[in-house]
């Protein structure tokens, strides 16, 4: 008797969709859910779901953010929910190395390495 089974990380895409003016580029856009768990599949039927996180990714600019863990399963789940920046953590954009100026709060991308609005050294 021989046993086929495997360990995995995948991403499934929520049922989800919020309108937003984006924080991060300004511009109109929508929230998309999706979360990534590891799963053991047995003869390539998934048997057993762990490490579940949940992530909102602005449809405008690719931020991805994390999502609060309730927030995440009540949207699984299907019920009615407003994702609001309070239930948001970090952020990273795919590519992208975020730099922000210690003096006066400025954010960019770009590879600079003094800030454009006041001067000072990022």
């Amino acid at each position: 008797m021989f046993f086929m089974m495997g360990i995995n990380e995948r991403r499934k895409e929520l049922n989800f969709h919020q309108m937003i003016v984006c924080s991060h580029c300004g511009a109109y856009g929508q929230y998309r859910v999706f979360m990534t768990y590891m799963v053991l599949t047995l003869f390539f039927i998934p048997c057993f779901k762990w490490r579940r996180q949940y992530f909102v990714e602005t449809s405008c600019c690719h931020t991805i953010y994390s999502l609060d863990s309730e927030i995440g399963r009540r949207i699984e789940r299907g019920e009615n929910v407003e994702i609001r920046p309070e239930h948001l953590q970090g952020m990273a954009r795919a590519g992208a190395r975020i730099k922000r100026c210690s003096q006066c709060g400025f954010t960019t991308e770009e590879d600079f390495e003094y800030c454009p609005k006041c001067g000072s050294r990022l």
